[in-house]
C-alpha cells in the first residue's frame, strides 16, 4: 500500500482519483480500489465526446470478483479514453495512478473541484 494516496491528486469517497491539469481532469481508480477488486479482467469505457454529470456512471470495471460502476467525480465532456485498457485491463492493477487512468474529462464546472477530497482525508476514509 505504498502508493495508497498521492498528495498531488484529488479523491472521491467512492475511490476515484483525479488529477487536475488546467481544464482537464484525468480520472482513475485508486490503488485501494484496484486491490479490493483484485484481478481486473475488463473495462467498459465510455465514448469520447460523451457528456457526464457529476455522480453519473462513467464506466464499468469488471474483476474476477465483481463488477463495479465508476462514477464521474466531476461534470464535463470526455475528451479522451485510455484505449490501452481494451486489450490490457490489468494495467489498472499494475499502475493505477500512472498507466491505468480511465478517462480525461473537460471540466464543465470548476467549482465542483472543491467537493473533492485531499490525500489525507481519503486515507482516513479507507482506514
Amino acid at each position: 500500500m505504498a502508493d495508497e494516496a498521492r498528495k498531488d491528486l484529488k479523491y472521491t469517497k467512492e475511490h476515484e482519483w483525479i488529477k487536475i491539469k488546467g481544464d482537464i481532469a484525468v480520472v482513475g481508480i485508486t490503488d485501494h480500489a484496484q486491490a479490493e477488486l483484485t484481478d481486473i479482467v475488463f473495462v467498459e469505457l465510455p465514448e469520447a465526446g460523451k457528456e457526464v454529470k457529476k455522480g453519473e456512471e462513467l464506466c464499468v470495471v469488471e474483476s474476477v470478483k465483481s463488477v463495479s460502476e465508476i462514477y464521474a467525480p466531476l461534470s464535463g465532456k470526455i475528451v479522451k479514453v485510455n484505449s490501452k485498457l481494451d486489450d490490457s485491463p490489468e494495467i489498472i492493477n499494475e499502475s493505477p495512478y500512472d498507466d491505468g487512468w480511465l478517462v480525461e474529462l473537460e471540466i464543465k464546472d470548476k467549482s465542483e473541484v472543491n467537493s473533492l477530497i485531499d490525500a489525507e482525508t481519503y486515507k482516513k476514509t479507507i482506514e
